[in-house]
């Protein structure tokens, strides 16, 4: 990407390479064998745009953690999306109501224990069952006993029991493996009981490399999909998790200026952590071209970068093109994107399922005088 014709884009600014985008999702479908086996997390996504890329590669399903994600994905013309995260108060409602939105969308949404199964009586929206895979953040034990009781609790309420999810974000290599051994006894243990699952759904990014060599859940006759959502645009960190020679590369880049000469060997640049998230730690990113520089802690909107002893400092205004180490929170930190088609600016496109509904519904009155004060 030629920085010359990046010239009239303010900065910061969020940049999607369309190339890239596609050849990150045709690298995730060759790994995988067929479209019908990726289950891709939307949170990395968040654009309509993106979306509509996965489902026009033939990817018909996909997951999301908030509603907005939900609703964007079933817009983009999603035909099953799984509604990943623990539900509760008016999210649920709110859930439902899409559901009743999008009729020819299958929605489900996470359970993990019986007393959360009412809420969603009624409804046309199906349940899977939340397994704690050892990150001890959601999810049941892994146990056919446990999880039995609150698949019979669906049954009973007149849902429909969809399967396992299963997400496996801190296990990496043989551990991936051992874990996805403990699911297949609770999947064939559920099976003798007469409630086989209908789909288990592990892996995001961290563990995909390894689970896709695990064949064993869909040799017993499972429909094992994996939910890699990160691979989409790519970042510092699951570069260096994927496996090399694949095609994969950062397609979603942040676009800074250096701003400020503070020091003899720094710069600064225009983007802090409201800008490059800094939830994965220091350095939040790497200077595309420059792997002798290092970024530093940055504040909010600065961004201060320390250069080898004797390096001429970029001028003031230099353009910079940075990678960041966590691109799912960065992407949501922009309200647009610029797509670029090598380097030609294509169009600026909405970061749609940016952040979540209002946090009242529409018929409020309180709602209401909020939108004409």
């Amino acid at each position: 990407m030629e920085l010359s014709s990046l010239a009239p884009v303010r900065s910061p600014a969020l940049l999607i390479d369309v190339g890239q985008v596609e050849r990150n999702i045709a690298a995730t479908l060759e790994l995988l064998g067929s479209a019908e086996r990726w289950r891709p997390h939307l949170k990395t996504a968040k654009l309509a745009w993106t979306m509509r890329k996965l489902r026009g590669a033939g990817v018909a399903q996909a997951k999301c953690a908030t509603p907005l994600e939900l609703e964007t994905a079933c817009g983009a013309g999603f035909d099953d999306v799984l509604l990943a995260y623990p539900a509760a108060g008016p999210a649920v409602a709110l859930t439902r109501a899409l559901a009743v939105d999008h009729p020819t969308v299958r929605i489900s949404a996470l359970v993990e224990s019986e007393n959360m199964v009412p809420a969603w009586q009624g409804g046309t929206v199906g349940l899977f069952v939340d397994v704690n895979p050892g990150m001890d953040r959601t999810g049941i034990p892994a146990d056919s006993n446990r999880i039995l009781s609150v698949i019979r609790a669906i049954e009973r309420a007149g849902l429909e029991w969809r399967g396992l999810h299963y997400y496996d974000g801190h296990a990496a290599g043989a551990a991936v493996h051992a874990g996805y051994d403990e699911l297949l006894r609770v999947a064939d243990g559920l099976r003798r009981e007469g409630c086989p699952p209908q789909e288990i759904v592990t892996a995001g990014t961290p563990a995909f490399a390894a689970a896709t060599g695990y064949r064993t859940l869909m040799e017993a006759g499972y429909l094992h999909r994996l939910s890699p959502g990160t691979v989409v645009y790519c970042d510092v960190r699951s570069l260096e998790q994927l496996p090399a020679g694949r095609g994969y590369g950062a397609a979603a880049l942040v676009l800074s200026r250096v701003v400020s000469h503070p020091a003899p060997t720094r710069i600064t640049c225009d983007a802090g952590h409201k800008t490059v998230s800094a939830d994965a730690g220091d350095p939040t990113c790497a200077v595309l071209g420059h792997p002798d520089w290092t970024p530093r802690h940055p504040s909010e909107e600065h961004l201060p970068i320390d250069l080898p002893a004797g390096t001429t400092l970029p001028a003031r205004g230099t353009p910079l093109l940075l990678v960041p180490l966590h691109v799912c929170p960065t992407v949501n930190n922009f309200d647009q994107a610029v797509l670029m088609a090598g380097d030609a600016l294509q169009e600026v496109e909405r970061v749609t399922a940016r952040g979540r509904h209002p946090p009242l519904d529409g018929s409020s009155a309180l709602w209401n005088r909020a939108r004409t004060a």
